[in-house]
């Protein structure tokens, strides 16, 4: 417990509702059940992690998704590549060091694999997740617009 009241741990199985009740407040155009499954996928894999930050009632109020990449990360220039695939907390929660703080495990996670990089992405009209992964240290690599065409 930090003195600000909230401590940082990693996802097990008795948090696993609290963590897919978070991930549907990001990522809502998903099921809950998809995010429970995502969840049974990621405690069972070692290449994937994933952190909560528990307020003084022992709830989850943020989570910071990871995966170790090997294939090509976009603007680095090591493999692997620690990823985060995903951070949140709660607005009521937001402004106290919550994100700063889980990236930071990300980090030391990725560090343990022998990763150098900790990369991100944003959509391109997220203004708010460039701003804060600005103020959290990660610098603009490049911007990428994707393509398709129907085929047949």
């Amino acid at each position: 417990m930090t003195e600000t009241g909230w401590r940082i741990v990693p996802l097990d199985e008795a948090r696993l509702a609290q963590w897919a009740t978070l991930r549907q407040q990001l990522w809502p155009h998903h099921g809950i059940a998809a995010h429970l499954q995502e969840g049974g996928e990621l405690l069972t894999n070692a290449g994937l992690n994933a952190f909560l930050a528990l307020d003084e009632q022992d709830q989850a109020v943020g989570f910071a998704d990871a995966a170790l990449r090997h294939d090509y990360v976009n603007g680095c220039e090591s493999s692997p590549v620690v990823y985060l695939e995903g951070v949140y907390v709660q607005p009521a929660s937001r402004r106290r060091g919550l994100a700063r703080a889980l990236i930071a495990q990300v980090a030391q996670w990725g560090c343990k694999l022998g990763c150098r990089e900790l990369a991100s992405d944003a959509a391109i009209d997220n203004l708010a997740s460039q701003r804060m992964h600005e103020r959290l240290g990660f610098a603009e690599t490049e911007r990428v617009v994707f393509f398709k065409k129907a085929l047949g």
